[in-house]
Order: structure tokens, then C-alpha cells, then sequence
């Protein structure tokens, strides 16, 4: 590593096929220290996505665990993390001296990309979003500057619980905060409901970042009450919207456990909007108000016009955690921003006369039936709140004469037998007609990225190709 570093001002690259473990923010932060880029990437990826990825990073070197390595390409220096010989040098305390004191360590600037995270691909294919260290200095002193101080008399200490991948943005973020704040986090390598439940009890977990099908699974789960979750006092949902029946439902079940929305892009360091105070989440269905050190505006997507609070349009953002660009792609970086510095996210919002933010949806995702804009994510809370189904999505669906429909790829409850009518009927009665489901299909389980997003090119790609077959 030390060898890597001293090639600067050129950028060093190492690239991370890793699942969670308690060497991968160790790695992070020494890789970071010394001025190498750090590129972690999903491991359940396909080796043509690794190969894209590895193409956009050219990477110097690698770092893997035994059951990762053969996705990597031969021929780039992997160093296996579950390996005997890496252990061997974790666990060496001997001063070897201090052969390396000539070693010229370059100075690592602000300006200088930190960190190369892959977008979640749901709206084209993968991209590498730069960041630089300003942006992650500029996310951590943000949550420096919000917290307690001083801390509470009898205030527990901080524990949080992470299952999100460290790979992604929103576990990039957990790792950087709990180090730079210094609390406690207690990391899972891969999720798993009741484990999760478990950890709560024995660690005495008092935040969770969850993603809206965890919050949905709470609520609905018989096995909650076998554990003590009393320390937990809040969770912080981010990846997608939470419904309003859902927060409701899970205030009703949890009164204890604050839940809190925020809004936030890889592009944007994690950063967006947040609720801070305790009246803030009282403020249903909204993500927040905007985050310190960002500016917004919301913008007429036909005219580039900015619109007053209460109107709804793209979502455009400013700050010093904005991205420095997609690494390799001019042309996506330079449709993502416009000429001055704004970051156009792609999201249909509105802030309310007293600064909260609302996410409608993604732009390229509204249904268009005839005249109308349809937003699946408003037909997909609506579904996830019936009793008999555990989760769903909602695509568009080709039609000759409205143009699109909307269709319903819907997740059963274990026992139930709910059919295609139940659920048109359901969802027609409490919608505008124009909103209506008009298709269901039954699935095993709704594709997502490892955040939780619903991956809806993979159901479109399905719809079309067999109309209703299942999963």
C-alpha cells in the first residue's frame, strides 16, 4: 500500500469485492488515509457488471475474500481478506523498525476523489459516481454539527446496527459516521430478519438505518414480541418513501421507537434532506427539511422554470457533498448538471410552505395513462397496506389505446390466496379511476437493489416478455 501511494498526483484505485465485515471500514480508512481511492462493489454481482465496473475504475489493485476472487480478472493484483496470511498481518504488533521512514507520502487534497461508489443502476445502466474528500468531509461535519452536545444526562451511548451493505452508499455513510462520532456500530455480514431482532436484544441497539420493506416486515412479523427491542429509539428509513399508512401503522405497534425519513442520492454523498427534531417526524409522508450546507429548488421539467413551495416539479440540488461526476462518462455528467453546479435528480418533488421536502417519484418512472401521470410508488403503499399482501410493485404496462397502464406484480402473505380481482377491486376503490391497477401478476419476491429500491426494469423486462406468467 505504501508503494501505491507515492505515485500521486495521479489517482490510485483500489477496488473492493467484499461482503460486510469488520475489515472493510478498516480498510476504508486506511485506504483513505493515504490518498487511495476506494471502489467497494456489490459481490452477488455478474462477472459482465464486475468487468463494467472494472473498466470505468481501472483499478491498481483489489481486495476480495476467498468466495469473491475468482470474479476478478487475473491479472490484477487481489489481495484475500479471509486469507491466513492477511489475518497474520492484522494480528503483527512487532516494530519492524523504521525501514520505511524515507517513504515521500503525498499530500491528499480535498479535491482529490475519495471514493468511486456505483449508482443503483435503476434508471440505465451501472455509473461511477467520484467523490471527493471535501464531499465525505462535508457529509460528516454535518452530522458533527447536529448531534447532542452536550450528550444528555443518562443518555445511552450510541449503538447502531448495520446490515445494509457497507458496498452502498447509505453503508458508506453508517461507517463514516460512526467512526467519525465515535459510537459503537455493530455490523451483520448479510440480513437476516430474525438475527436482526436478536442483535437488537444482545447489543442494545439504539438506531437502525432500514429501508421501507423492513419497516412493512416489523410491522407485519408474529416474531417481534419474542425480543426485548426497548433500546431501540429510532430508525432512519432512506432508499424509497414510506407510506403514510405504514408510518402509522408502525407508530401504533412501536410507540416507542421514533421512525425518521430522509432523502438522499449516491451522487449527493447521502445527503439530501433529514428530520432532526422530534416534531419533524410528526410530519408524515415528508422526508425532512433540507440538509445543512445544501441548497434546492424545484424546477418546471418542460420549461427549466423554478416553481414556488407547493408546486411540483424536478428536484435540483447544490452543495459541497454534490459529486465531483460519473468517472469516464462526459456526457451523462454533463446531462446530470447544468451550467451552474445544479444537480438535477431525476425526482418528481415539493416543498411545503414550511420547508418539507415530499418525493413523488421518479420522473422516467410515471406511468403515462392516457393525459394522466400515474406515480407507482402511490399504488404501491396503498397495496402493501392490505393485510393479505406482504409486498408489491407497481410498472407500466403497454396498451394500445391508453398508452400505458398500470401493472401490479404482487407478493402474497404466506396462507393467503388473495386473487387478481381482490386486488383491482381494492386499489379502484380507493384511487381516481385513472389511477386504477388493471394487471396483476403473483410473485415470489419484488427484485431490489441492495438498498431496497425496486428494481422495475427487471419486472417491465419481465411483463413484456411473458406477459403473466409468475416468478
Amino acid at each position: 500500500l505504501r508503494s501505491l501511494s507515492i505515485s500521486k498526483h495521479h489517482s490510485t484505485t483500489a477496488f473492493l469485492l467484499c461482503p460486510n465485515s469488520l475489515h472493510v471500514p478498516v480498510l476504508y480508512f486506511s485506504l483513505l488515509s493515504i490518498g487511495i481511492t476506494v471502489s467497494p462493489a456489490n459481490p452477488l454481482a455478474s462477472d459482465s457488471e464486475i468487468a463494467h465496473q472494472i473498466r470505468i475504475t481501472r483499478p491498481a489493485i483489489a481486495f476480495a475474500t476467498s468466495a469473491t476472487v475468482g470474479k476478478l480478472p487475473p491479472n490484477l493484483k487481489t489481495i484475500v481478506i479471509d486469507s491466513p496470511e492477511f489475518h497474520s498481518v492484522l494480528e503483527n504488533d512487532d516494530d519492524e523498525g523504521n525501514e520505511n521512514d524515507d517513504v515521500s507520502w503525498s499530500e491528499v487534497r480535498q479535491s482529490d476523489v475519495a471514493a468511486i461508489m456505483f449508482s443503483s443502476g435503476t434508471t440505465g445502466r451501472v455509473k461511477g459516481v467520484a467523490l471527493t474528500h471535501r464531499n465525505l468531509i462535508a457529509m460528516t461535519g454535518g452530522y458533527h454539527a447536529l448531534r447532542l452536545k452536550p450528550a444528555e444526562p443518562g443518555r445511552p451511548h450510541p449503538v447502531s446496527m448495520v446490515f445494509i451493505p457497507l458496498f452502498h452508499m447509505f453503508g458508506f455513510l453508517m461507517a463514516a459516521r460512526a467512526v467519525s462520532m465515535g459510537e459503537t456500530m455493530v455490523l451483520m455480514e448479510r440480513f437476516d430478519f430474525e438475527g436482526v431482532l436478536r442483535a437488537v436484544e444482545r447489543y442494545r441497539v439504539t438506531y437502525m438505518p432500514v429501508s421501507p420493506p423492513l419497516v412493512v416486515a416489523l410491522i407485519k412479523s408474529e416474531v417481534v414480541g419474542k425480543y426485548d427491542l426497548s433500546s431501540l429509539q429510532r430508525l432512519g428509513c432512506g432508499a424509497a418513501p414510506l407510506g403514510k399508512e405504514v408510518i402509522e401503522r408502525f407508530r401504533q405497534k412501536f410507540p416507542g421507537i421514533g421512525i425518521t425519513q430522509g432523502y438522499a442520492l449516491t451522487e449527493t454523498a447521502g445527503v439530501g434532506s433529514r428530520m432532526v427534531e422530534d416534531a419533524e417526524t410528526r410530519r408524515i409522508a415528508s422526508v425532512g427539511k433540507l440538509a445543512e450546507n445544501m441548497e434546492a429548488k424545484i424546477v418546471d421539467p418542460a420549461t427549466g422554470e423554478a416553481l414556488p413551495p407547493g408546486q411540483k416539479g424536478e428536484l435540483w440540488l447544490r452543495g459541497p457533498t454534490i459529486m465531483k461526476g460519473y468517472v469516464g462518462d462526459e456526457k451523462a455528467t454533463a446531462e446530470t448538471f447544468d451550467p451552474e453546479g445544479w444537480l438535477k435528480t431525476g425526482d418528481l418533488c415539493l416543498f411545503d410552505s414550511e420547508g418539507f421536502l415530499y418525493i413523488l417519484d421518479r420522473l422516467k418512472e410515471l406511468i403515462k395513462y392516457k393525459a394522466y401521470q400515474v406515480p407507482p410508488a402511490e399504488l404501491e403503499h396503498l397495496l402493501q397496506s392490505h393485510p393479505h399482501i406482504a409486498d408489491a410493485a407497481v410498472i407500466p404496462y403497454p396498451d394500445e389505446e391508453a398508452g400505458q397502464i398500470p401493472m401490479a406484480y404482487v407478493v402474497r402473505r404466506p396462507g393467503s390466496n388473495i386473487s387478481e380481482a381482490q386486488v383491482i377491486d381494492f386499489v379502484a376503490e380507493k384511487v381516481s379511476p385513472y389511477k386504477k391497477v388493471r394487471r396483476v401478476a403473483f410473485i415470489n419476491s419484488i427484485p431490489k437493489s441492495p438498498a431496497g429500491k425496486i428494481l422495475r426494469r427487471e419486472l417491465i423486462s419481465h411483463a413484456l416478455s411473458s406477459g403473466r406468467a409468475k416468478l
